[in-house]
């Protein structure tokens, strides 16, 4: 009996290895279910809020573990987490950097443990990353700025609400407003704040602001969710006297724009670029080669075409 039992626990243990042997072979996703870390700048954006459940998505897709992690807006608290994912048997990072600058020596923890990096939405410094996947923002400021300064007829005092200082999005969705607002002279800035793509915040600066600059005609938004602080503190003026233009493309920015107190909004696909991202980092796992960057389309959404971004 004891040799028959010896003889069965011998086949068992065969079988296992030819069968986990069978699924290394099948090209599955990642070897025993690669755990791959999201850092994620905050989740209190509803913005990035539908970039992690489109990681999410592609991840339980794509047979990986993917823990997703809340900076909270805070640099200090992204570096921790960043070093903890160096250390905690993630096979990879993906990481919307709070501070793109800042970013370079928080990541530095995932470079020394030779951990594939991919950059989601900001860029991260001179880090060496697999690969970027990012919305134009550059483009989209432009196409933001130009929206703005026709509905005002090439003319009048405007606000704009900055984004979170140092991150890339909001040094290239500037860098895209003034490209644009270059095309209007008789256009004049009469100030731009930052509101850390806050709505709460967005709403007390809008208020300041408007309060000071009594002859605003138009609100250029770095994001959806300061357009629509700056909408409350209009009042009844959004969409009447005052135009505001987002960022983002929200489900709150798209029904803004159906209520009309939004003039338009900078539609990128935060979901498609959470999909994306954790897509490449498997192919990254696998040992493909992924394309350096990866530019995800972006929309001018208004009146006109807002019911074929919201069917």
């Amino acid at each position: 009996m004891k040799n028959i039992a010896r003889k069965s626990a011998a086949l068992s243990l065969g079988l296992a290895l030819v069968l986990a042997a069978t699924g290394c072979n099948r090209g599955e996703p990642a070897a025993d279910g690669g755990k791959v870390t999201l850092a994620i700048s905050t989740l209190n954006n509803p913005f990035f809020v539908d970039l992690r459940d489109g990681a999410k998505d592609e991840a339980a897709k794509a047979g990986l573990e993917l823990t997703v992690v809340d900076a909270q807006n805070d640099s200090a608290t992204q570096a921790n987490q960043l070093a903890t994912a160096a250390t905690d048997g993630s096979k990879g990072v993906i990481i919307n950097a709070v501070d793109s600058d800042a970013a370079t020596a928080a990541l530095a923890p995932v470079g020394a443990a030779n951990l594939p990096i991919i950059a989601v939405d900001r860029s991260v410094g001179e880090t060496k990353i697999a690969s970027f996947v990012a919305s134009d923002n550059v483009a989209g400021g432009e196409q933001a700025a130009k929206a703005l300064a026709e509905k005002l007829g090439g003319k009048g005092e405007i606000i704009i609400l900055e984004g979170v200082p140092g991150a890339s999005s909001t040094n290239e969705r500037g860098e895209g407003f003034t490209k644009g607002l270059a095309a209007f002279p008789d256009i004049k800035v009469v100030s731009s704040q930052p509101a850390n793509y806050d709505r709460a915040k967005a709403l007390d600066v809008a208020t300041n602001l408007l309060q000071g600059n009594p002859d605003v005609a138009g609100v250029l938004s770095m994001n959806d969710e300061m357009a629509l602080g700056a909408i409350q503190a209009l009042g009844d003026k959004a969409g009447k006297s005052v135009s505001v233009v987002g960022f983002d493309g929200t489900e709150d920015g798209f029904t803004a724009v159906e209520k009309g107190t939004l003039l338009a909004t900078i539609a990128q696909n935060p979901a498609e670029l959470g999909r994306q991202s954790v897509q490449i980092m498997n192919n990254v796992l696998q040992g493909k080669n992924v394309e350096a960057t990866v530019a995800v389309a972006v929309n001018t959404v208004n009146a006109e075409n807002v019911s074929e971004f919201t069917k």
